[in-house]
This record gives structure tokens, sequence and C-alpha cells, in this order.
């Protein structure tokens, strides 16, 4: 199926939930993602620090990051927000969740590059669903630990279930021949 950004219905969402098709963004997105990417690269590597892109977060974002750092902040932000606790949520549900949060950074408005949607979407396409606990969050918005556990199996770390099994997602990621996704600057998994 064919998912064009901000254009997803609920009759399209129960289809997907209830069945198992492949998904792709559709190429009108390509341009406004690429935009908005080329946008957070030129902050990363500007002079002027860009909070989260190039600076700490939160009482540290007076403190400027190095620019051979950046891949360590962006990484090192992924795992200290992956703190969720308790039971799995169900795989299904998960699934909806790569879908829509693929389709959100479709849209062009995050900065994140196209190679992060496009492996958000192979992992929902290969049958590879991250382990995304029930319990526990950190800030406002209440999504960054679920997205934090979301977004792990892209640089090869957390867990996934595959072929009826829960396990290490560098191992999983092994097994469809895709390779783990790169950390770069960007703004945020969000």
């Amino acid at each position: 199926m064919n998912i064009q950004p901000g254009f997803l219905t609920l009759a399209q969402l129960r289809e997907i939930h209830a069945g198992s098709e492949q998904l792709s963004i559709d190429p009108s997105a390509t341009a406004g993602i690429r935009a908005s990417a080329q946008l957070v690269q030129q902050a990363a590597q500007g002079g002027a620090a860009v909070y989260g892109v190039n600076t700490g977060f939160g009482k540290l974002a007076n403190q400027r990051i190095a620019q051979t750092d950046l891949d360590t902040l962006q990484l090192n932000l992924l795992r200290s927000h992956a703190v969720g606790v308790g039971e799995p949520m169900p795989e299904r549900v998960v699934r909806l969740v790569l879908l829509l949060k693929a389709a959100s950074l479709a849209r062009g408005f995050s900065g994140v590059r196209e190679s992060v949607i496009d492996m958000l979407l192979a992992l929902y396409n290969k049958g590879m669903t991250p382990v995304i606990p029930c319990q526990g969050s950190v800030g406002a918005s209440g999504d960054l630990a679920p997205l934090a556990h979301l977004c792990l199996p892209l640089v090869g770390e957390g867990e996934v279930f595959y072929g009826g099994e829960r396990m290490a997602a560098a191992v999983a990621l092994k097994k469809p021949r895709l390779s783990r996704y790169g950390s770069r600057p960007r703004k945020g998994w969000r």
C-alpha cells in the first residue's frame, strides 16, 4: 500500500491493522523530506547553536557539542530515553506505531533523513516489530520512551519480535539482511 503522508484515513489504518500489506511512502513526499533534512544538516555544521542538534538538552542547552561528538549525542539521547518497563505492547499495535511514525516523519517537518523513514518501513515490511514496554515515559509529550524503544533497532540495539520470537535487534537485523542505521545529527527521533 502506498502511503500519502498527511492523508492516512481510518479505513486505511483498519485495513493495515487487519492485514500484512507491504507499505511504501508516496514519492511525492521525497522533496520535502530531503529539504527538511538538509536544513538540519546545515544547522549541525553551522556556527550557530541549535538546540538538540549541536547543543545539549534541558539544563545543558547552552552547552555546545563538538562536531566530532554529534553522532554520540544522538545515540546517547536515544539510549537514555529507552526506559520503559513492563509487558511489551501488542505487536499489531507497535506495527501501527511504526507506520504512523514513518508517515509522520515523511511529512517533511522533522528534519530526519529519508533513510530513517525507509528503515522504519523496512522493519515493518520484513515483519520485524520493535519491543516497546507498556509503561514508562519521559517528557511532556509522554511518548519519548516508547519512541526510543521503537527506534533502538534502527541502530542495532534493543529487541524485536521476528518470526514469532523475541530477540536482540542486532541478531534479527542479520536475518533479513537489513543493516543498522548509523546516527547522525538531526532534530531528534520524534
